[in-house]
């Protein structure tokens, strides 16, 4: 098998189902911005104050290219990472992506008033515009499960359970689109 790739907005639950989906494979687990934090010294919070989202950007673009390199991952991406169409085209390329989605409500309600998020600063209304314009990114994964009303297991279950129905022709197949 390749990687399994986690996309969908902030607070749809990515890195904690990531963490235990990998456990449950017994693959390795990483998140891009955790990568990116290590790589730069800095937090996301500190490199968008101090350089900007560019930049940001910038070094998640590395980040990716050289994760997608890389066999038995389970990655956890950045709210933002597939809005640029050259990071989700090197993620499809060597990985099954996995859209978690969430209601607004619920995003709100588990991350809403969180300061350590640089994007979720702004009014609920930014957030909301936000929330919508990525949601056609979100929506190109090869499988999505709504994490709104879901426990952390019933997610990793919902998940297992596709990739069980999948052979390893159809998953590589899949991977290589």
């Amino acid at each position: 098998m390749r990687n399994i790739v986690l996309i969908g907005f902030m607070g749809t639950g990515k890195s904690t189902v990531g963490k235990r989906l990998a456990q449950s494979l017994a693959w390795d687990f990483v998140d891009t911005d955790y990568v990116i934090g290590e790589v730069t010294n800095l937090s996301v919070t500190e490199i968008f104050r101090r350089h900007g989202e560019t930049r940001f950007r910038s070094e998640e673009r590395i980040v990716v290219g050289r994760l997608s390199q890389q066999d038995r991952l389970v990655i956890a991406t950045g709210g933002g990472t597939v809005v640029d169409p050259r990071n989700f085209e090197v993620l499809a390329r060597n990985g099954f992506i996995i859209g978690l989605h969430a209601s607004l409500e619920a995003i709100l309600s588990r991350i809403g008033h969180k300061n350590d998020r640089p994007l979720l600063k702004g009014t609920k209304e930014a957030i909301e515009k936000l929330w919508f314009e990525r949601q056609a990114c979100y929506a190109q994964a090869d499988f999505t499960v709504d994490t709104s009303r879901k426990n952390i297991d019933e997610v990793v279950n919902e998940i297992l359970g596709e990739l069980g129905r999948m052979t390893e022709h159809e998953f590589t197949r899949v991977s290589k689109n």
